[in-house]
């Protein structure tokens, strides 16, 4: 299971867990029924505290996203419905866009160069996804 973090980011890292397990089952790269891995085996993958996966599989399994059963393991729970995986689509994206914005004006850019730079990356992207 490969999840995306950034230590440099303001997000709490057990958000960033809980994020990349919802963008992994979104995108369908995880499916119901898939046995997660351990605590334990997370923490040591991505080299973070045991406590802090344990909180973001508890979020998760507060959810109903996952199901953990004892003596057996954690589980991703059925299939969410299209609406459930939009809503946390838009979470998802929602946290990216914060992280953004909260790193530049931490750089010291002001609103208006921020939304510069934003509109000129949008636009360029844009094209680039035309061709």
């Amino acid at each position: 299971m490969k999840l995306h973090l950034d230590p440099e980011s303001n997000v709490p890292i057990y958000i960033q867990i809980e994020d990349s397990i919802h963008s992994l089952i979104a995108a369908g790269q995880i499916q119901p029924g898939e046995q997660l891995p351990t605590i334990r085996e997370l923490a040591a993958d991505i080299r973070v505290n045991l406590n802090t996966v344990a909180r973001a599989y508890f979020e998760l399994d507060k959810e109903g996203v996952i199901s953990t059963q004892r003596g057996r393991g954690t589980f991703v729970s059925g299939v969410p419905d299209q609406k459930q995986i939009e809503k946390k689509r838009q979470k998802l994206l929602h946290s990216i866009m914060l992280s953004a914005l909260e790193e530049a004006h931490g750089l010291g850019y002001s609103t208006q160069e921020i939304k510069a730079a934003f509109q000129d990356e949008m636009n360029n992207w844009m094209k680039d996804k035309s061709n």
